[in-house]
């Protein structure tokens, strides 16, 4: 007997004003699925999210005690996988499969991508602070009182130079 067909789709979620905006669409065998990336929320199970991604649900499984990819965990403490972690199982793969990179390798990848988003949030942070601390500071100096005071002016003579003739 064959299970009954299941809806990939998950419910539409508020969207965190820290996830980066984005879709993808995931098409394998006889599934197919779009949905927005910046829902991070854990939606599949681990055989649809390997199906999304192509692998088997034992890959996933050994990914995720290797740490490349951390699913959530429902409530019995099964897998729970969000767009973005089939995003990055199918990145795994492509980094693996096409270019050679070992799985040490590509953890390290991850890693540091992860570290340069976090960076890059970090310099728009210190850009906002930036533009606000200049803002604050000219509205400090157009709201200082002219004092009045005069700069003593000399008036000297300004000689003009000539080329002596010959």
């Amino acid at each position: 007997m064959s299970e009954p067909a299941r809806s990939a789709r998950p419910a539409p979620a508020p969207r965190s004003s820290q996830s980066r905006r984005g879709s993808a669409a995931f098409e394998n065998a006889d599934l197919e699925i779009e949905i927005d990336v910046a829902f991070e929320g854990p939606v599949f199970v681990i055989s649809v999210a390997a199906q999304l991604a192509g692998m088997h649900p034992q890959t996933l499984r050994q990914y995720d005690r290797l740490g490349l990819v951390q699913p959530g965990r429902s409530a019995g403490g099964g897998r729970r996988y969000s767009a973005r972690d089939v995003v990055l199982l199918r990145e795994i793969a492509r980094l693996s499969q096409e270019e050679g990179v070992n799985l040490a390798g590509i953890k390290r990848i991850i890693a540091l991508t992860r570290q340069v988003r976090e960076l890059e949030e970090q310099v728009e942070d210190l850009l906002a602070e930036l533009r606000q601390a200049r803002q604050e500071a000219a509205d400090v100096r157009a709201a200082m009182p002219y004092r009045g005071e005069l700069v003593p002016l000399s008036q000297t003579v300004l000689p003009v130079w000539r080329p002596k003739g010959r």
